[in-house]
């Protein structure tokens, strides 16, 4: 399972087996430095699609991308990736977001694909939020024409809008570094940012559900005309999780984290809402499990447990994640033994 982040493309390949292959392609990384990024190629009757993950090309886990500041941090990665696939011949795209380290509402994606953004005195700034602080208005003549024919599926598991209190720089800047005291500043720079590129392009996105996917790649793929739908849902589909589910004792799922935030349709979530449908009970195992939040996740869930037995390092957990995954999922299992003997 994977709902628009990390492991979306793994899943979706996994998924399609021989009709999907993996495909790699250098393009500038959240730094502005090259990075090797993966991509899927799918064939089907209705044509080439394209598969991006966009943490394959700007992920929160790049140490290199996180290097600078999140004010230079920009999408013209993922904007690269498009153009290139555009220039192949390809008009499909599923694009996965989340698990991003960029917070520049998507300008870096639309400037690569020929939105001129330019101060008053019409020089060139840069796509990142300290560089569009100088934005004075946005040329959108350039922008590729080839876009119109394009279908643009997005993959996401948040729908928060742009900008304001549940916007993309509120909630998820400070885990990318944007400090309490940016927070009012970059998001009064973004607003100001899609204000200009809306009425450029004639469609208004902002307020869009999953808008704020991605740190605001959701609102530039939506001012493109691509449609925002449920990761954790299209590849729930992809991979038959209601066929698996049919007739199941048992679902397991989980992820790196769980918290509040779970519960706003990330894949666990949508693995639990799915097995109620069949009367299957849910058990999270996740790398951590927030405790404030194991009320509400218990509403869901038969059960939410943390991998690591005891006090241990971030280094430890991650260099033995197999183990204590493997180790926690037996005692779950042990459980369900348990509990199949009781009725029999």
């Amino acid at each position: 399972m994977a709902d628009g982040g990390e492991g979306t493309l793994d899943a979706v390949l996994a998924a399609v087996g021989n009709a999907g292959s993996r495909r790699h392609m250098s393009v500038c990384g959240a730094n502005g430095k090259p990075v090797d990024a993966s991509y899927g190629i799918l064939d089907s009757p209705a044509g080439t699609t394209a598969v991006i993950e966009a943490a394959q090309v700007v992920g929160i886990t790049d140490r290199d991308g996180m290097s600078i500041d999140v004010g230079r941090r920009t999408t013209r990665g993922v904007g690269e990736l498009v153009v290139a696939l555009l220039d192949q011949g390809v008009r499909r795209f599923m694009v996965g977001l989340g698990g991003s380290s960029t917070n520049d509402g998507g300008a870096g994606l639309l400037a690569a694909l020929g939105m001129a953004l330019r101060d008053a005195a019409g020089r060139e700034v840069g796509p990142g939020p300290e560089g569009l602080a100088a934005l004075s208005h946005v040329d959108a003549s350039a922008l590729a024409p080839r876009l119109a024919d394009c279908a643009i599926t997005i993959m996401s598991d948040v729908n928060n809008p742009l900008t304001g209190e549940h916007g993309a720089t509120a909630i998820f800047g400070p885990q990318k570094g944007v400090s309490a005291a940016q927070v009012r500043r970059y998001d009064d720079t973004i607003a100001h940012f899609a204000e200009r590129a809306e009425l450029t392009v004639g469609r208004r996105a902002a307020n869009a559900p999953g808008a704020g996917a991605a740190g605001g790649l959701g609102f530039a793929l939506q001012l493109l005309g691509g449609t925002f739908h449920s990761g954790a849902a299209v590849v729930a589909d992809l991979v038959g999780l209601d066929a698996a589910l049919a007739g199941a004792d048992w679902a397991i799922t989980g992820e790196g984290r769980s918290d509040a935030q779970t519960l706003l349709r990330k894949a666990p979530f949508v693995v639990a809402e799915r097995a109620r449908a069949h009367s299957v009970p849910v058990t999270l195992i996740s790398g951590a499990v927030d405790a404030e939040a194991l009320p509400a996740l218990g509403r869901y869930f038969t059960g939410c447990f943390g991998l690591p037995n005891g006090p241990a390092s971030l280094e430890a957990c991650i260099g033995g994640a197999e183990e204590l995954l493997a180790d926690r999922a037996e005692q779950v299992a042990r459980v369900l033994d348990t509990a199949r003997a009781a009725r029999r």
